[in-house]
């Protein structure tokens, strides 16, 4: 008899928890894959001390394959799911596509960045959600303070220094109290004009900061942030986002470079496209995290909406310390539906929360009891160590480090604006130039952000305006070429069936600068024999699907509006099936992702325009693989 097949979908907290439990209770008896864009799991309660310089990024990512004996990872992002023929599909890192077959399936996707209809917020602030957006906001602080120290006029020093975040939750206020320490220990060393200093604002409709803690502990986290000078306003928010400033639902303006948005977070949409009964965006459970009617199916973490059997009628929030405890009753009850052991109900018992301030500050309530002070500060921390899977000792090592000895507030330039833009689907992965994740809306919105490092015109940046799909500008080495144009033929009757001309998502015509080398050329071998552009041509066309309902990213004609109020423009636009035997799609047969429809890729250049040459610089540059080589002219 064949071993049972279980697949887990997303490796935060109860993805990683309830891998790491059935591979205990499974004991070799089951295949356990686990599906996750990337491969580690991340702690992120400590993810604003990765952003103010004092843990490394390593420190609070956790390897799965080194931590996860006898489960298979597999990377990759699910963007389908056949519950009828029990196959998951997903895209991996580098746009190929494949499908998990599956005896048992245990959602925990996670969750994304919520997006509220606000203009301007999805083109100028950026999340908070992974260690790209962490990294990025580091670097982008100790630029706009290094700016700032060396700006002639006032006003634009007072902006530079200037940090607006939304959102007085857990993280909002750990971000805006980390981050008042970190500009605070660098102005020290790079004084600005007299009497300026680093500004910091904290953003909240609520009437109170970290409305879901008690009163107590929020009147404590307040506290700490006014006497670090940080401009708490509770009953406010962002009315509109520009590139010079936001301006503030009470009318008045800040001029500023840095938004940060830590509003909240809303399930991933992957669960949306299941057809299931939803409870404001997450799956129904029932209290043993089994979806009704659905034997095989499991949903745990931010994704389920499980009841809270102590409160009957309301259902456990979306905390990382729920989401921890759903991934070991999950485990268990996945493996007493496959004999073995009884199920479990969820029931949980408040532990009690804690905040890290900063420094010796924090705020905390273990077991109910209210704490302040170095006191809670020993205790948050003390928790933190506990509760990580891994790295502990070298997390001690990073604090012990960061209370002896000054930080290092150096731009490494790693994560630049575009990479991370806020409506993504992974905020946990980086966009890459020629990415397949990459869409127009992403890409779009990369270089309107006011930091300084747009990439417009730089090797690798942001795609030329008006481009569909967020290609490269014609004419632009990596491009696609003109028609009849020297050096360069049509899409049509190239071999494999290129996509058609001016396509979202097209592949550029051969013989151009980064295509593919010409038919006979000397030197080069024959298109035919290229295994590279076969498989870069795989990947423009779809794949077969099971039997079942469609793959959620393509709809028989049109674009398909954003779910859950945004889009998913973090995956490229895929076909929706194979071709007959023996040939390939003329052209992608389903739309972008994207929230918004390709715009008009404009005017062609004129005929018989020479091919560009090595001193012209905009536009990703091509390797011969077929795919960009970020930061090469």
């Amino acid at each position: 008899m064949s071993r049972p097949r279980i697949v887990i979908v997303g490796a935060g907290f109860a993805g990683y928890r309830t891998a790491r439990t059935l591979s205990r209770l499974t004991r070799h008896q089951a295949d356990i894959t686990l599906l996750n864009p990337t491969d580690y799991f991340l702690y992120l309660p400590l993810l604003p001390q990765v952003a103010a310089g004092i843990l490394e990024p390593r420190r609070v990512s956790v390897s799965l394959s080194g931590t996860l004996p006898h489960v298979r990872l597999v990377l990759g992002e699910a963007d389908g799911i056949d519950l009828d023929g029990h196959t998951v599909h997903y895209t991996g890192p580098e746009g190929e596509e494949g499908t998990l077959p599956y005896d048992r399936l245990v959602l925990a996707a996670g969750s994304v960045n919520k997006l509220l209809p606000i203009p301007g917020v999805a083109e100028h602030a950026h999340g908070f959600r992974g260690l790209p957006e962490a990294l990025y906001l580091r670097d982008h602080v100790t630029r706009q303070v290094e700016l700032a120290a060396a700006a002639d006029d006032r006003a634009e020093c007072a902006a530079r220094c200037t940090f607006v975040v939304v959102g007085a939750g857990y993280t909002g206020t750990e971000v805006a109290a980390h981050g008042a320490m970190y500009t605070d220990a660098q102005v020290r060393k790079h004084p600005m004009r007299t009497g300026m200093r680093p500004r910091w604002m904290l953003l909240d409709v609520a009437p109170r900061v970290m409305p879901e803690m008690d009163e107590r502990l929020s009147r404590t986290a307040e506290r700490v942030l006014r006497q670090r000078g940080v401009d708490v306003r509770m009953g406010t928010s962002v009315k509109e986002a520009t590139h010079d400033g936001v301006v503030l639902t009470d009318g008045s303006t800040v001029d500023t470079r840095t938004l940060v948005w830590c509003v909240g977070v809303r399930p991933d949409p992957l669960v949306e496209s299941l057809g299931l009964p939803m409870e404001r965006g997450r799956l129904l459970v029932d209290p043993h995290l089994q979806v009704p009617g659905r034997p095989e199916l499991f949903a745990c973490g931010d994704v389920a909406a499980v009841p809270d059997l102590n409160q009957p009628g309301q259902y456990t929030p979306m905390t990382a310390q729920h989401a921890w405890r759903h991934g070991k009753v999950c485990a268990h009850n996945v493996v007493a539906s496959l004999g073995r052991g009884k199920r479990r109900a969820y029931r949980h018992r408040d532990m009690g929360f804690v905040v890290d301030l900063g420094g010796a500050k924090a705020a905390a309530n273990p077991l109910g009891v209210p704490m302040s002070g170095p006191a809670a500060g020993a205790v948050t921390r003390g928790y933190h160590l506990a509760a990580m899977p891994g790295n502990r000792v070298r997390v001690a090592a990073d604090w012990l480090l960061d209370a002896v000895l000054p930080r290092q507030a150096v731009q490494l330039g790693l994560v630049r604006s575009w990479s991370v833009p806020l409506e993504s689907s992974s905020p946990e992965v980086a966009r890459v130039p020629g990415g397949p994740e990459r869409t127009g809306e992403s890409a779009g919105a990369a270089g309107q952000h006011p930091d300084g490092d747009e990439a417009r015109n730089r090797p690798g940046g942001q795609p030329a305006n008006e481009q569909p799909g967020g290609e490269p500008a014609k004419n632009q080495p990596g491009g696609e070429p003109a028609k009849n144009q020297p050096g360069g033929e049509p899409a049509k009757n190239q071999p494999g069936g290129e996509p058609t001309k001016n396509h979202p998502g097209g592949e550029p015509t051969k013989n151009q600068p980064g295509g593919e080398p010409a038919k006979g050329r000397p030197g080069d071998e024959p298109a035919g024999s290229q295994s590279r552009g076969e498989r870069a041509k795989r990947n423009q066309s779809g794949s077969p699907r099971a039997s079942g309902k469609p793959r959620r990213a393509v709809e028989a004609a049109g674009p398909r509006p954003a779910r859950g109020g945004s889009g998913k423009p973090g995956k490229a636009s895929r076909a929706s099936g194979a071709g007959s035997a023996g040939k390939r799609p003329t052209a992608p047969s389903g739309p972008s992702r994207s929230a918004r429809p390709p715009t008009d890729p404009g005017p062609e250049p004129p005929a018989h325009q020479p091919p560009p040459g090595p001193d012209i610089a905009p536009g990703p540059v091509r390797r011969t693989d077929g795919r960009a080589a970020e930061g090469d002219t």
